[in-house]
């Protein structure tokens, strides 16, 4: 795909214990934080937020890493790798991403709840959903201490990385938020939705098995056959709502990305 210039989305910036970001915007309606996977915001990410947006809510997109816009297949193989390892080489040894540490939330979901909180007092409704995906999977889990998180999705959480057994039957979340959430979804009613291809060994099948031992029937997982990714995607199947996506009626990957906009009609367009 050619590089995307966001020339639709509004861009402002956002401060919380120090630290500033920009932050981009599009829609009305109620917010969805939509947190991109790695190498960044790419075109395909883009895609998503304007269907989030499409539906009558605002997509609101941190910007945490890499270039928004900016589609590295579409600069050829050698400077897709050279991105790649400029994105993801910073996040492994920031402190503020718990790359390969179990048990543990990563510094920067903390920043992403006060977006979220402010997001929801700028956009009203109920509360707020949010999506992260690979990289940031779990971010929308950790999210769901805030009782102002109505419709958090994890596609592909692909942290801690697995290097182990307990990596892999684990996700990156204290117990403390764990437990939290945990009990949001006895008492409240918080649904949680997965999404991974079954042969991803980024998203082994223990962290699934793990998240329905830990949030029973409030988890529901959306695992898809690797014949359901797109075959013209660059790499093994992965993404399930932006580079693997089919997106034709009747497809795997379509059905879970309507389920997931569903999950945020549901939750946050009740009173629309």
């Amino acid at each position: 795909m050619p590089d995307d210039d966001l020339h639709d989305f509004e861009r402002t910036t956002f401060s919380h214990d120090g630290k500033t970001r920009d932050v981009f915007r599009q829609g009305s309606g109620p917010a969805v934080l939509v947190i991109s996977e790695m190498p960044g915001i790419s075109p395909k990410v883009l895609e998503f937020a304007r269907r989030v947006s499409g539906i009558g809510c605002t997509a609101v997109l941190p910007h945490l890493f890499g270039r928004p816009g900016y589609d590295p297949m579409g600069h050829g193989r050698v400077r897709a790798l050279n991105y790649m390892v400029s994105s993801i080489a910073p996040a492994c040894i920031s402190r503020e991403f718990s790359v390969f540490a179990t048990g543990k939330t990563s510094p920067v979901v903390s920043w992403l709840r006060a977006l979220a909180a402010a997001e929801h007092e700028r956009c009203g409704g109920p509360g707020v959903g949010a999506v992260g995906m690979c990289f940031t999977g779990g971010f929308a889990l950790a999210m769901s201490v805030d009782d102002r998180m109505l419709a958090p999705v994890l596609s592909q959480p692909s942290l801690p990385f697995s290097l182990s057994k307990k990596h892999k039957h684990g996700i990156d979340i204290s117990p403390a938020d764990l437990d939290i959430v945990k009990h949001r979804c006895a008492a409240e009613g918080l649904q949680v939705i997965g999404l991974r291809f079954k042969s991803d060994s980024f998203v082994p099948e223990e962290r699934f098995q793990f998240l329905k031992e830990q949030l029973g029937d409030a988890f529901v997982a959306v695992e898809l056959e690797d014949d359901a990714a797109n075959p013209e995607a660059a790499m093994k199947p992965h993404s399930v709502l932006t580079e693997h996506l089919i997106d034709a009626p009747g497809q795997p990957t379509r059905d879970a990305l309507d389920k997931v906009l569903d999950l945020y009609r549901t939750k946050l367009l009740v009173n629309a």
